[in-house]
């Protein structure tokens, strides 16, 4: 059996297909909000010989990375990185922080904090869930309330999706934390990075953030496989109060043997090669740099959504992502057909609808290793591929996002 990388689709014709499969050329386009496109220089690195994670190259390689972490989440305290995706940080930051019964208040703001909160659930919190209509972020205001109304600090911690991945919808870190504050509240902020860390501005110190969940694959620019904590010094003192019941997840070990450049069990060294690539890159351009890059590809791919005369699903102006653009489909159009040409036509994946959504939205990423030149060829297959499905749009809409590529 031959692996066609680059080219998943190619073969046999599905039965419906509107026309037979040929075999592409060029590089397929990976226009999904994560797993992102991996750089050369990336994945040269996970291609070295794997060394001994117990021998003094490694440890010095681990308390590079472990420094070098912290600027990327504007920390100055420790960062954990586990062997996992960034579903396991999300356990690893409930198991650690709380015990089973605590009262938990999480916001309903796309698929992906329903996960969280499902998995809070299962875990054998008491969740108090804010229902969401999935176009907005968690709002400050209910937050306020929630946390007046519980005088008896029964809330433990709020959990919130900074980058809603289903929806690219950014939710107001900084307000929620004020909102925390003016309310006195001793709650602990718990806050989900896995699309925006890397991509979107993010400051867990400055924010008062307690727990910071990520992983590898969005903004940091490599596979899947490696998921990280950041820790205040409150999440730290709520884990040694704490008692669900963990191992593999325990800060402690960890934190111990990472003073030596070690870990407990064994890593994913080769992952950590590609980190140590990736974060040499994110500090080569510089954060500040990559956030505004970020930004602009953001505002340009908005710019062709409304040229073509369609709807970003976000609502709300000062939420807009810079990771990602979900576009709403018009009544009688299916986001998933609008996937499947342009798929088989144009060698692109776009992210589908989740959850509630699906069928009802497309999602175009514009995050991580991303060009100018790219995003303008993203955003043609995406207008070819809205005409080829009979959707009604205005060719505009490409030459609406250059405006915004060359203005800026």
């Amino acid at each position: 059996m031959t692996l066609h990388i680059g080219t998943p689709h190619a073969g046999t014709p599905r039965a419906g297909a509107p026309h037979a499969k040929t075999l592409h050329t060029g590089r397929h386009f990976l226009q999904i909000p994560g797993p992102t496109n991996v750089p050369d220089q990336v994945l040269r690195a996970l291609a070295a010989p794997t060394i001994d994670h117990r021998g003094a190259e490694f440890a010095q390689l681990t308390l590079r990375l472990l420094a070098e972490l912290k600027p990327v989440f504007g920390t100055t305290g420790p960062v954990v990185i586990y062997p996992s995706s960034g579903t396991g940080a999300w356990e690893a930051a409930l198991v650690n922080t709380l015990s089973p019964g605590d009262r938990v208040l999480c916001f309903e703001t796309g698929h992906f904090a329903t996960l969280w909160q499902r998995m809070a659930d299962e875990l054998g919190l008491d969740v108090d869930l804010v229902p969401g209509d999935w176009r907005h972020g968690a709002d400050p205001e209910t937050l306020a309330h929630k946390l007046a109304a519980d005088t008896e600090h029964l809330i433990k911690a709020v959990c919130v999706v900074h980058n809603e991945t289903s929806t690219g919808v950014t939710s107001r870190i900084p307000e929620i934390r004020e909102a925390i504050d003016a309310s006195g509240h001793p709650a602990l902020l718990l806050v989900d990075t896995i699309s925006s860390l890397g991509s979107i501005d993010y400051r867990h110190d400055e924010w008062g953030v307690d727990v910071t969940v990520a992983g590898s694959q969005k903004g940091l620019m490599l596979p899947p496989g490696l998921s990280f904590n950041a820790v205040s010094e409150k999440a730290l003192a709520a884990s040694r109060r704490a008692h669900s019941r963990t191992s593999f997840w325990d800060w402690q070990p960890m934190l111990e043997a990472n003073r030596n450049g070690f870990f407990p069990y064994t890593p994913a060294t080769n992952l950590l090669y590609g980190l140590d690539e990736a974060l040499r890159m994110l500090n080569a351009e510089g954060l500040p740099a990559v956030f505004a890059r970020h930004a602009r590809h953001a505002r340009a791919t908005r710019a062709a959504v409304r040229g073509w005369g369609l709807e970003v699903l976000c609502a709300d102006e000062r939420e807009h992502s810079g990771s990602l653009t979900a576009v709403l489909m018009p009544q009688g159009h299916d986001a998933d057909k609008v996937r499947e040409i342009v798929l088989d036509r144009f060698d692109m994946s776009l992210g589908a609808g989740l959850g509630k959504l699906a069928g009802r939205v497309f999602r175009i990423g514009h995050l991580g290793h991303l060009s100018d030149l790219t995003l303008a060829g993203t955003l043609a297959g995406v207008q070819m591929g809205l005409e080829l499905a009979g959707v009604p749009v205005d060719q505009g809409g490409l030459a609406a996002a250059l405006d915004v590529l060359r203005a800026e």
